[in-house]
């Protein structure tokens, strides 16, 4: 494998990474004060779409506010992924709690979270959308870092780093 120069803007297959913190409705909902920056791939659709088309062409050091909608981040409220289940399919000893989230399996074994908007004797409310779902986001952030993909990155799709917060995503 050829060495490449090492990247001096975001483009896609550079690995990014990224301090920011997350607004919702002028409240700080994230952040990676605490956690470190987050690494990820360019163009390969890591983050959310709003905010990975607006990072083209930053060099480390750069500092944007970014207001996103949310049509391009976590979309639009789903009407059809909120979804009335009879109470009988549910231990009857599991407390349904609105607000909660749970995770229900489906038939294929696949697991979904959903979030209980309404608990009756009869039936369960269940919320699949993403919470985030509906929501614009206002980003600040900072470009920290540039690398380029190694092969093996690039083949599994996403950044490889030794720090435990390295495929957080937003």
């Amino acid at each position: 494998m050829e060495n490449k120069p090492q990247p001096q803007k975001i483009e896609d297959d550079v690995v990014v990474s990224l301090d920011y913190t997350l607004f919702i409705d002028g409240q700080e909902v994230d952040s990676s004060k605490d956690t470190g920056p987050i690494h990820f791939i360019q163009g390969l659709g890591n983050i959310i779409p709003g905010l990975e088309n607006e990072l083209y062409d930053m060099t480390v050091g750069d500092e944007k506010s970014l207001d996103i909608k949310a049509e391009d981040a976590y979309g639009e409220i789903d009407e059809e992924a909120i979804i009335d289940i009879p109470r009988s399919e549910f231990p009857a000893d599991l407390v349904l709690k609105p607000g909660a989230e749970i995770e229900i399996e489906s038939q294929e074994g696949e697991r979904y979270a959903a979030i209980i908007l309404e608990a009756t004797d009869e039936k369960v409310v269940l919320d699949f959308n993403h919470p985030l779902a509906g929501k614009n986001l206002v980003f600040e952030i900072k470009i920290v870092g540039l690398r380029n993909a190694t092969e093996e990155e690039l083949e599994h799709g996403h950044a490889h780093d030794p720090s435990s917060h390295s495929n957080h995503s937003i």
